[in-house]
């Protein structure tokens, strides 16, 4: 089974696992996660686990390989049953042997035992998400309208989903819409779907960005003004409310508006009647309104930064964006649109993300959102020119970063060692990963804490090593 992030499906994991405390701590630690969701069934042999594995499809797999069969085999057995997603493996023998073997069978990560529950779920998910990387289909990339959803918007996570479903229902309307949201969610393309889906759809769009016009200018904006009316005002002009006459007028950002003016657009939401800067006449106006904000409309009401009887006006059919971190599985699907976009643009020859650039994305916190990850994604192929993009070529700010590892406790200094010249690199990478293992005994879970890198980094570069040797 194939766990594809962003479904509305959760994501099955199988546990198996003799010591009742462990399996029930792991599987609670599990079940409470909640973006994406995460169904767990429980074995307690490797022999019920593999039975389950026959008749269910797992996402992915924790074997306890504390067995009296050999590590590879216990991997083995589970794989030869059906489950092709990754495997965790644990054990109360920490040594790198096993961890080393348990990766070599085929597992994508290896735990000691005792554990953090936490910790289990978070390198789980991990796992889950690079293997999801790896099977996005590289040829989409040439075929950016698979990725085009609805109405503009890019997406099939469920909280996505439920978007789209909320905007097909609001849309055929007459009612205002008020749209929240972070700064880079799309809360225009939102009022644009909702546009396009009413039976307004043939008459115009007008878009009024209230924080991006001067306080002095805004009133003349939304309802224009007659020749004379002011310095510079040099022949009469529609504003954007005549403008959207018969269509859907767009105000964003609409809690920057001065409270002066608040008044006046609340008498035209009430009448819907408008009279230009300096003019006398009165004229009847027929608009949809939609308007945005990215902060809390109640609290500027409280505040006393926006009109309460203005707020409950316009906010009659509400509508909250999620921040992207929040859109399990749609930061790739998005990433993949934006690098066949300006990969074409650039005449670049990108055609897709290695699995740990894919990882790196995923696990960013995105605080500015899906403008954010568009900028990323355009400065990687502006700069580079490659098939793959690397982690190594995404700029992510670490400081808006979730942590990806727990500090190290008790390391002390890592011991310096001087060359007279300089090794290759890998070399090197070679060098400074024995001496964190000679440093703590042995022990891949603190050196890889003490080096700032996954265990799973390590034993896998002794993996390779190891085969390096014997070939």
């Amino acid at each position: 089974m194939v766990c594809r992030r962003g479904s509305a499906e959760p994501v099955r994991v199988l546990i198996v696992e003799d010591d009742p405390t462990i399996r029930r701590l792991s599987a609670a630690a599990l079940a409470a996660h909640q973006n994406p969701q995460i169904r767990v069934r429980e074995a307690t042999s490797l022999v019920e686990g593999v039975a389950l594995v026959r008749d269910e499809a797992f996402a992915a797999a924790i074997i306890s390989v504390d067995q009296t069969i050999e590590v590879s085999e216990c991997v083995a057995n589970v794989r030869e049953a059906g489950l092709s997603g990754p495997i965790i493996a644990t054990s109360q023998k920490g040594s790198v042997a096993i961890a080393v073997e348990a990766v070599r069978a085929g597992a994508a990560d290896f735990l000691v035992k005792p554990f953090q529950p936490a910790e289990l779920a978070k390198r789980l998910l991990n796992a889950v998400r690079m293997e999801a990387a790896r099977e996005f289909p590289a040829a989409a990339i040439t075929q950016s309208q698979e990725f085009e959803g609805f109405e503009g918007f890019i997406g099939a996570s469920s909280a996505m989903t439920e978007i789209y479903e909320q905007i097909k229902r609001i849309s055929p309307s007459k009612a205002p819409v008020f749209i929240t949201g972070e700064s880079g969610t799309g809360k225009e393309v939102a009022a644009e779907a909702i546009h396009a889906r009413s039976d307004r759809a043939s008459g115009p769009f007008i878009a009024l960005n209230c924080s991006a016009i001067p306080k002095e200018l805004m009133e003349s904006e939304i309802f224009g003004h007659v020749k004379g009316a002011f310095t510079g005002a040099h022949e009469d002009r529609a504003g954007a409310a005549e403008l959207a006459h018969g269509g859907t007028l767009f105000l964003d950002e609409i809690c920057e508006m001065d409270l002066a003016l608040q008044a006046k657009l609340l008498r035209f939401v009430q009448t819907g009647t408008v009279r230009r800067v300096g003019d006398t006449k009165q004229r009847n106006v027929n608009v949809r309104f939609v308007c945005a904000t990215n902060r809390d409309p109640m609290r500027e009401v409280e505040t006393g930064n926006f009109r309460e009887d203005l707020y409950y006006r316009l906010h009659v059919l509400p509508l909250h964006l999620p921040p992207l971190r929040e859109r399990a599985g749609d930061i790739v699907r998005l990433a993949y649109a934006f690098l066949s976009r300006y990969a074409e643009e650039e005449g670049r020859a990108f055609n897709g993300f290695a699995p740990d650039a894919a990882l790196k994305l995923e696990e960013f916190s995105w605080p500015g959102n899906v403008r954010q990850l568009q900028n990323v994604i355009r400065r990687v192929v502006v700069l580079h020119d490659a098939e793959e993009v690397s982690a190594e070529m995404l700029s992510l700010s670490d400081a808006d970063a979730p942590a990806t590892h727990e500090p190290a406790r008790d390391t002390g200094p890592l011991p310096r060692v001087d060359s007279p010249s300089i090794a290759p690199l890998w070399r090197q990478e070679q060098k400074i990963i024995e001496d964190a293992l000679k440093a703590f005994g042995g022990n891949a879970q603190k050196a890889a804490a003490a080096l700032e890198v996954a265990p799973s980094t390590i034993y896998r570069k002794l993996q390779s090593w190891t085969r390096g040797r014997s070939a």
